[in-house]
């Protein structure tokens, strides 16, 4: 008997031209990206109707959204769909690559999608690591377990002690080199033996330069291989090509990645310190407002390697949950729509199917299917954003700041992942009352100025 997954999987296949016509596939945290040949085949109102889908995006890749979970079991099932012989897939190779370089021709598109392919897959470790280290801080608090909290400790400490490595990996795999390689040269950037190092008159230490030292001696790994790849004799080049590839990308790490990226990172902490610390609410009020468009866009996934460095350096981020405010904003302008247009009883069944999800930091169903086919309170929602980052920016002027020991969830889900320097439980009234202020605004501004006559009637 067919399970849901594989149902929608087969639902999906013909509304979007079926397997000649797919590409590629994959996935983010919510949404089914496909390579298609010709998206004119796409039949996008009955793809639409599917109970599964709560949205489409026609973006350098076609994406369906599906939610978290259920994107992840439908990809599989999709996949299945349209596997193909190994001979039909050689034939189809070239056709692929030239239709994958002109659908990613935009440079920053190329580069936002690269920055994303690195990044994402670490993101569940992220958030499985960043609860373990809430729940060890909330027992180390009370005082409770103590023969327990430092086994927690390590487990959630593990992960991103060892985080270069990953991104070394995901690097060299994403530009086209060795993974393996890749992990090995980033793994120098966290070695302990590096504080026996001297670059530039100071002594190196374990994890300077973090994420970014880890992307650029990986980056500059997997060039150093294709160059070793085009003049080694292929006899030798399972000896030589690895050994030249670990030599020279080592020693230009440690004599000048490590020292150039740790610069940089302390420059991105410093920054994102003083930023909330003199301009708080006005920063909370621009990040706010604009990060749903951001997310429309696919821009957001500029932010990811801040994040990363932000956890890194201070243990949590404090842009996430100015950020994540979005969605709350989103969540009262849903919720203005639902009162207002009582008439309209499938925009009504949308809403009330969207908005759990909303309320947990999914907002691509309540965008797609509600604010942003209604026009204005796509705008009205923005302005709810805003307005619960420029509250949780205002503590963070005030001293108290608010941030998360993970990327990824926002809304409710990402109380368990709260941190910030005055304790949890203030910690946790402030980014619940930016929530409040966000769902207010959103919901008086789109009540309000929100929808038309025209729109009510």
């Amino acid at each position: 008997m067919r399970t849901t997954n594989d149902s929608t999987a087969a639902a999906i296949l013909p509304l979007v031209g079926g397997a000649a016509n797919v590409t590629s596939v994959a996935h983010c945290m919510t949404r089914l990206r496909l390579g298609l040949r010709d998206r004119t085949l796409v039949q996008e109102d009955a793809l639409k109707a599917l109970p599964a889908v709560l949205g489409v995006v026609d973006d350098d890749t076609y994406q369906i959204v599906l939610g978290p979970g259920t994107v992840a079991r439908v990809t599989p099932a999709f996949e299945a769909l349209i596997t193909t012989t190994a001979d039909e897939l050689a034939a189809r190779g070239a056709e692929i690559k030239e239709a994958r370089r002109r659908r990613n021709a935009t440079p920053l598109k190329l580069l936002l999608r690269r920055i994303a392919n690195i990044f994402v897959p670490l993101i569940p470790a992220l958030i499985g690591c960043g609860v373990v280290a809430g729940l060890n801080g909330l027992l180390v608090n009370l005082g409770w377990l103590p023969s327990l909290t430092p086994a927690l400790a390590a487990i959630a400490s593990g992960f991103m002690a060892l985080i270069a490595v990953f991104v070394g990996h995901n690097t060299a795999k994403e530009f086209g080199g060795t993974p393996i390689l890749g992990g090995a040269v980033a793994a120098v950037v966290v070695y302990a033996g590096v504080a026996k190092v001297t670059a530039f008159g100071m002594t190196l230490a374990p994890g300077q330069g973090g994420v970014l030292g880890a992307l650029g001696a990986a980056l500059l790994g997997t060039y150093v291989e294709k160059w070793c790849r085009g003049w080694v004799p292929d006899a030798l080049d399972v000896l030589v090509t690895p050994t030249l590839t670990v030599l020279l990308t080592g020693l230009v790490t440690l004599y000048a990645l490590m020292y150039a990226a740790g610069e940089l990172s302390t420059a991105i902490g410093t920054a994102a310190n003083w930023l909330l610390d003199h301009t708080g609410a006005f920063a909370g009020l621009i990040l706010g407002g604009l990060f749903l468009p951001l997310v429309m866009l696919g821009l957001h996934q500029a932010l990811i390697p801040i994040h990363t460095t932000l956890i890194e350096q201070q243990g949590y981020t404090v842009l996430l949950p100015m950020l994540a405010m979005a969605g709350a904003g989103q969540v009262g302008a849903a919720l203005a729509v639902y009162v207002r247009l009582h008439h309209d009883q499938s925009l009504r069944t949308t809403i009330k199917s969207a908005l759990p999800a909303g309320l947990l930091g999914v907002g691509e169903p309540l965008i797609y299917g509600v604010s942003l086919p209604l026009g204005r309170p796509f705008v009205t929602a923005c302005a709810g954003g805003a307005a619960g980052g420029a509250f949780v920016g205002l503590f963070s002027m005030l001293g108290d700041r608010v941030g998360s020991t993970a990327i990824g969830p926002s809304g409710w889900a990402l109380f368990p992942l709260l941190s910030g320097n005055r304790g949890l439980a203030l910690t946790a009234a402030i980014y619940g009352g930016g929530l409040l202020t966000g769902y207010v605004v959103g919901f008086v501004a789109t009540y309000a100025f929100g929808l038309g006559r025209s729109q009510e009637a």
